[in-house]
């Protein structure tokens, strides 16, 4: 009987590798998404990536700057949550489709913490662009190798899966943010 408990609560305690279904939406969902803001952000001229439909509006180039400061600290909590120890109990407060209608519904507008607002450090967009889609790399990578059992760790009330997701459907957020300020009646022509 305690060698059966044993072999039960050790079965408990073992991660167990990423579902091929749950990796597969993972990654498009990081390509789809770089590639994205790649494409609106093709062909602007500096007058288009500083625009501001208001004072205290954000222009195409804050929302690249805040994705190139926000998403290495999204990154290191998703690291940090996965050294965590598995919480086999552990169920997530939210689901995959909603960490995911988070990133398209812009509804529900929502103040970034401090840490992650842009504070104009770039003068041109190639830099922080550079820097997102090397970050990009990196979790791509990790996405397609890693064996961590992204279910039974959990980090701010999700799993780190869907934290994972949360990282990539930010990036549609801002994505969606970029196309308002392009649709805006006073958008420079170039």
């Amino acid at each position: 009987m305690r060698l059966a408990t044993f072999f039960l609560a050790a079965s408990l305690l073992t991660a167990a590798a990423p579902t091929a279904l749950d990796r597969e939406r993972l990654i498009v969902h990081l390509q789809l998404t770089e590639s994205l803001l790649a494409t609106e952000l093709a062909g602007l001229s500096d007058a288009q990536l500083k625009f501001r439909p208001t004072p205290t509006s954000w222009s195409v180039l804050d929302c690249v700057e805040h994705l190139a400061i926000a998403e290495p600290q999204y990154w290191d909590g998703l690291q940090k949550s996965l050294k965590d120890p598995i919480k086999p109990e552990f169920k997530s407060r939210t689901t995959d489709g909603e960490m995911l209608w988070y990133g398209i519904d812009r509804t529900n507008r929502q103040k970034t913490g401090e840490a992650r607002v842009p504070n104009s450090r770039y003068s041109e967009v190639k830099t922080p662009l550079s820097e997102f889609r090397k970050l990009r790399a990196t979790m791509l990578d990790f996405a397609k190798t890693t064996d961590e059992d992204w279910r039974a760790h959990n980090y701010y009330g999700s799993d780190s899966y869907q934290w994972f997701l949360m990282i990539s459907t930010h990036s549609m957020r801002h994505i969606l943010q970029i196309r308002e300020i392009k649709a805006d009646p006073k958008f420079p022509a170039k």
